[in-house]
């Protein structure tokens, strides 16, 4: 009996083994190369293949770009340059053009002396979008982000500030038509007063009101025409503009779409399907060309605004569409549940289902926005001088007739910064919200 307790206990371990590194193919960039890059025969020869396209690639742009010139007036002067270090016209870039008409590229023909006013209209910007995108800033700041669009139109445009304190009073009495008339006629007539009531009185009385108030307190800046306007400073107005206000209107549509009633749904269905059925290029030129014969004789309404109107209609379109799909996601229970609750129609929306259709939406909301944001290059066909139509400007000077490469890679790497932060942004929402939801 011992001997057999001897034999079996002589196995036991008295102690744990030491901890050991994993096989090296089993931990770091040999494990990801192994399973992502060299898993089997095909991901092995599109490995192969696409190391030689990087490789072909790069050894072309690498001196291209090693080689770039950027201190010469002319694409001339770039040449003789690289001529001295024995290259080719073509063996290096000749940022030369860039560092060269970078304002004109940014700014446009805005007065080189009041560069500042874009630029601090610009940051206003910033910070006015700041407390509706992150969370953690105190509510009163909500009140700089509803002055910000003014001070933004005031710095650009210039002219007198009670222009912008004038308009602003039309969404104060707006908003008080809905409160006040809503209360005592009923919501649909509270709506009906908050869209007429501004509309009225930007017609006929911010004109009179704010020539008065000029007169007795002239509160005004240097004013810049519209036409001066351009390069990627075009953009980003016609682009932020389009983005802000397409979004509100475009949930309107998508609940007007869903609506009971009979004249709102056939209104929003007529008006998403005319505008998606037709190209952007076509609505800019009917801003452009067609707008004016069904204005009043002498109006004088302006390129920009039409064309901001135009692309913010063809945006809200695409928008309600990607919310009328979020609506849909949504379980019947949620709608069942927020009944039961006792909510009315406005209640329940705001508090129960937008909050998760619109979380729901993000990506197509934001996918939507980018697409809405490069689509400001086709203002270029009706006259106007965005970046792409700046860049024809500059070839066809003397000085730099010729050159293609170097400034479109310069208006292509002002859109990626600004496509590409929306993107990221549109990553850390969702996952913020995800984090929030559980």
């Amino acid at each position: 009996m011992s001997e057999v307790h001897a034999e079996t206990t002589r196995f036991v371990r008295t102690e744990m083994l030491a901890e050991q590194e994993p096989p090296i193919t089993e931990k770091g960039v040999v494990k990801w190369v192994r399973e992502n890059l060299f898993s089997g025969w095909l991901n092995v020869l599109l490995t192969v293949l696409s190391l030689f396209v990087i490789y072909a690639v790069l050894a072309a742009l690498l001196p291209w770009f090693a080689n770039s010139v950027w201190t010469t007036g002319s694409l001339a002067g770039c040449r003789e340059v690289l001529a001295e270090q024995g290259l080719s016209g073509h063996g290096g870039a000749c940022f030369s053009v860039i560092s060269e008409r970078w304002p004109q590229l940014v700014f446009g023909f805005y007065p080189s002396d009041l560069y500042w006013r874009p630029i601090l209209a610009f940051v206003v910007f910033l910070l006015g979008i700041a407390p509706v995108l992150f969370q953690g800033m105190p509510r009163q700041t909500l009140w700089g982000s509803l002055a910000a669009p003014f001070i933004v139109y005031w710095l650009i445009w210039g002219g007198s500030l009670w222009g912008p304190i004038v308009t602003a009073g039309g969404f104060f009495l707006g908003a008080a038509g809905f409160v006040y008339i809503g209360r005592a006629a009923g919501t649909i007539l509270g709506t009906l007063a908050a869209i007429f009531l501004p509309i009225l009185f930007w017609m006929f009385l911010v004109g009179p009101l704010v020539s008065g108030l000029a007169s007795v307190v002239p509160l005004q800046i240097t004013k810049v025409a519209s036409n001066d306007i351009g390069g990627f400073m075009l953009a980003l107005i016609i682009g932020i503009s389009g983005i802000i206000l397409s979004l509100p209107l475009g949930i309107l549509l998508a609940l007007g779409r869903q609506s009971h009633l009979f004249i709102i749904t056939k209104v929003s269905v007529a008006f998403i399907e005319i505008i998606r059925g037709v190209p952007l290029i076509v609505w800019l030129f009917t801003a452009s060309l067609l707008l004016n014969y069904f204005l009043p004789p002498g109006t004088n309404f302006d390129l920009m605004l039409r064309v901001i109107i135009m692309v913010t209609l063809f945006a809200s379109a695409y928008i309600a569409e990607v919310v009328r799909g979020g609506l849909a996601a949504l379980p019947k229970g949620q709608y069942e549940a927020a009944d039961a609750l006792g909510l009315d129609y406005a209640k329940s929306m705001r508090l129960i289902i937008l909050p998760q259709a619109l979380k729901i939406s993000i990506p197509g909301i934001v996918n939507t926005f980018i697409g809405l944001f490069k689509d400001t290059t086709l203002v270029v066909f009706i006259g106007l001088l965005d970046p792409i139509g700046l860049t024809n400007a500059i070839r066809a000077t003397t000085e730099w007739n010729g050159i293609y490469w170097e400034l479109f890679l310069f208006i292509g790497l002002l859109f990626f910064i600004f496509c590409y932060s929306m993107s990221r942004y549109s990553i850390y929402l969702e996952k913020k919200l995800q984090r929030e939801h559980r």
